[in-house]
C-alpha cells in the first residue's frame, strides 16, 4: 500500500508539472485593478503584477516569459501599451572579499536546469523559502498609516552561484504613483556580502544620456567619446559628494534622455521592435534613503543595442544605471520613472520631496 501511495504521488506530481509547462503567460488571469492598486488575481493561476492602478507597476517572469532574473517595470502613464517594459531591475550581490557580481539575469538556473536566468518568486512576508508556485503569486499586503495606503510584496531569488541568497521588499506608496521602494536583504543562509546592487539594466531603451548631479551634468558621449563597439563600456563612477542631497538626507542619482522627443527617433532597419521607444519622455532616478559615505552612482554604456549590431539612434547611451554601497540588511532605495523634466525633479528634491517619508 505504501508503494502504491508513493507511485500515486509521483504521477500526480508529473501531472502537475505537465500542466504547468503547458500553461502560457497570456493564459494566466489578468491582475485585479482596484481604485489604488494592481494585485495578482485571487485563488487562480495569475499574472505576477503589482503596483499603482494609475501609475508604475512591476512584474516578475513566469512560465514562458523571458528574460528571467529581472523585475519588469511598466509605465502606462507614459502612453505605453500594457505590459510594455520601460526598464528592468536585476539583483547583483557581491560576496565579501570578492569583486565579481552575481548576475540574476545571466546566470544559469539551478532550480530549472538548462534555463538562463535565476527564478524569482513572491511572498507576503520575509520568510525565505523555495516552496513556491510561480503561477499563484502573493497578492501583497495593503496597510494604512496616517490616512495613506501602502502595498508591500517580497521578491525572492534562487541562490546565486557565489553563495548569495538575497531578496527585496517592494513597497508602493499611495501618494507617489511614479516610484516604488526597494529594501535589500540577505537570508541567514547567505554568504556574507560586500554589497547587493539593484541595477536598472535597460536604460538605453529610453536612451538616457544625461546625468543630473549636484553641481554639474554629465553626458554619456563625454564619458566614452570614442567608443563604437558592440559590448558594454567600462563603468563610470560618481561619489556621494557628486549627488544631489535633499534636506531629509536622501541621495539622488538622476538620468534623463537628451532628445526633445525620443519617440521620433529613426532606427536602423535591423533594430528589433522592442527597442523602439514610444510615448512620453520621462526622467528616471535612484534614491538612497539610507546613504553610506561610500555610496556610489554607477553607469555603463552601449553604442549598439544588446545582443545586436543595431546602433542606438543618437549615439552611445547609458545601459546599467545603479547605486552601490556597503551591504547591510535593510538598505533602502527608491526607483522612479516620472513624467517631469529632470530640472523640475531636481528642484523638488532640493526642496525636500520626502519630508513626510514613511519609514
Amino acid at each position: 500500500m505504501k508503494n502504491i501511495l508513493i507511485l500515486i504521488c509521483y504521477f500526480y506530481a508529473l501531472s502537475l508539472n505537465a500542466q504547468r509547462s503547458e500553461l502560457k503567460f497570456h493564459e494566466l488571469a489578468a491582475p485585479d485593478t482596484g481604485r489604488l492598486w494592481i494585485q495578482p488575481a485571487k485563488n487562480k493561476p495569475a499574472m505576477a503584477i503589482w503596483g499603482h492602478a494609475k501609475g508604475i507597476s512591476v512584474a516578475i517572469p513566469q512560465q514562458d516569459i523571458m528574460p528571467r532574473g529581472l523585475i519588469r517595470i511598466f509605465t502606462p502613464y507614459l502612453d505605453h501599451m500594457p505590459h510594455v517594459v520601460t526598464n528592468f531591475i536585476a539583483m547583483e550581490p557581491i560576496p565579501a572579499g570578492q569583486e565579481h557580481r552575481g548576475l540574476s539575469e545571466l546566470e544559469m538556473s539551478s532550480m530549472d536546469p538548462g534555463i538562463r536566468g535565476k527564478r524569482f518568486w513572491s511572498s507576503n512576508d520575509s520568510g525565505y523559502s523555495t516552496n513556491n508556485n510561480e503561477i499563484y503569486p502573493a497578492r501583497g499586503i495593503i496597510e494604512e498609516k496616517n490616512g495613506k495606503q501602502t502595498l508591500t510584496v517580497y521578491i525572492f531569488c534562487e541562490p546565486f552561484d557565489n553563495g548569495a541568497k538575497v531578496y527585496v521588499r517592494l513597497r508602493f506608496f499611495e501618494e507617489r504613483p511614479y516610484e516604488f521602494e526597494l529594501t535589500s536583504y540577505a537570508s541567514e543562509e547567505s554568504v556574507s556580502l560586500d554589497s547587493f546592487i539593484l541595477t536598472a539594466t535597460m536604460a538605453n531603451k529610453a536612451r538616457l544620456r544625461t546625468l543630473y548631479l549636484k553641481d554639474y551634468k554629465k553626458v554619456s558621449s563625454e564619458i566614452w567619446p570614442d567608443y563604437r563597439g558592440d559590448a558594454f563600456t567600462p563603468h563610470a563612477f560618481f561619489s556621494i559628494k557628486d549627488m544631489i542631497h535633499g534636506p531629509e538626507g536622501h541621495a539622488y542619482f538622476i538620468a534623463a534622455p537628451n532628445e526633445k522627443d525620443p519617440s521620433k527617433a529613426i532606427y536602423a532597419a535591423d533594430t528589433h521592435q522592442h527597442w523602439k521607444y514610444t510615448g512620453k519622455k520621462a526622467t528616471q532616478y535612484w534614491i538612497s534613503t539610507t546613504p553610506d559615505e561610500k555610496l556610489q552612482g554607477i553607469v555603463n554604456g552601449r553604442y549598439t543595442y544588446w545582443a545586436s549590431q543595431s546602433p542606438i539612434p543618437g549615439g552611445i547611451s547609458f545601459e546599467n544605471f545603479e547605486m552601490k554601497q556597503p551591504f547591510k540588511n535593510g538598505n533602502r532605495y527608491i526607483f522612479g520613472i516620472i513624467p517631469d523634466s529632470p530640472e523640475e525633479f531636481k528642484k523638488q528634491a532640493l526642496k525636500g520631496r520626502y519630508h513626510n517619508y514613511n519609514k
